[in-house]
């Protein structure tokens, strides 16, 4: 986290330390209804961005999920030497049920799973040919020296995949403020029955998440090479990054 950075500010390229803890405390209440709440807001589309971003990966690869969350991604990777870290114990430990019952059905090696945060990974140089980041990119306590941690553990010509939500312009973050604002919170008042569920604060991180053109700008700064991002379309409701590390 930067150092001039104070303990409840929240801001396009991280935030406090307060903040973020008062975050994990909401992201850790989501886990009952994690799936169920991200499929009825995201109209059912969270499943085939979750099929793109591992089109990108292939059998044999070392894959790195940061901010595993309870293993939604991670429990349908197949034939990769899989990692999941998160901040979370509590989303840790959903994830080595799910992903690991989903493994070992399938007859494969169980994931290493690690307690960790973007910053500060606590993992080898030039390890994995993937690393992936499925809409907690926006979590991040200090964005740049995440993505600086993640070209470290990136092997040369490795890359990095990012899906979270799309915000493209002045406009299509409105947009996205009033959907989160209005159908996400009734969907989450109806699902979990709880007029302060967690996604009230979770709205917070998607109305301070900078642009498309602001990361693809940082990517490049940190290191990264053939840097792209994009919608998806046909809601433009999240986007893509690919950056790669150069050989």
């Amino acid at each position: 986290m930067s150092a001039d950075r104070g303990s409840e500010s929240l801001d396009r390229d991280g935030m406090g330390e307060a903040a973020w803890d008062e975050l994990m405390r909401n992201l850790e209440a989501t886990i009952p209804t994690y799936d169920k709440v991200n499929s009825i807001v995201t109209l059912g589309q969270d499943k085939r961005w979750r099929k793109n971003v591992a089109s990108f990966i292939k059998p044999n690869m070392k894959v790195l999920e940061i901010g595993c969350g309870p293993g939604t991604f991670s429990e349908n990777l197949q034939g990769v030497e899989l990692t999941c870290l998160d901040p979370s114990e509590a989303m840790l430990e959903a994830a080595r049920r799910r992903v690991g019952m989903a493994r070992a059905a399938r007859g494969e090696k169980d994931a290493d799973f690690v307690l960790g945060v973007a910053e500060e990974l606590p993992l080898a140089d030039n390890t994995f040919d993937r690393v992936c980041c499925l809409f907690s990119f926006r979590d991040f306590h200090d964005k740049r020296k995440g993505l600086s941690e993640i070209l470290r553990v990136l092997k040369p010509g490795g890359r990095l995949i990012i899906c979270d939500a799309g915000k493209s312009n002045f406009l299509q973050g409105l947009a996205g403020r009033i959907w989160m604002g209005t159908v996400v919170q009734w969907v989450a008042r109806r699902v979990t029955k709880d007029k302060e569920h967690p996604w009230k604060w979770l709205a917070k991180t998607y109305t301070h998440f900078g642009t498309i053109s602001h990361y693809r700008k940082m990517m490049r700064e940190v290191g990264f090479s053939d840097v792209r991002g994009r919608l998806y379309w046909p809601f433009f409701m999240a986007e893509r990054f690919l950056a790669t590390k150069p050989e």
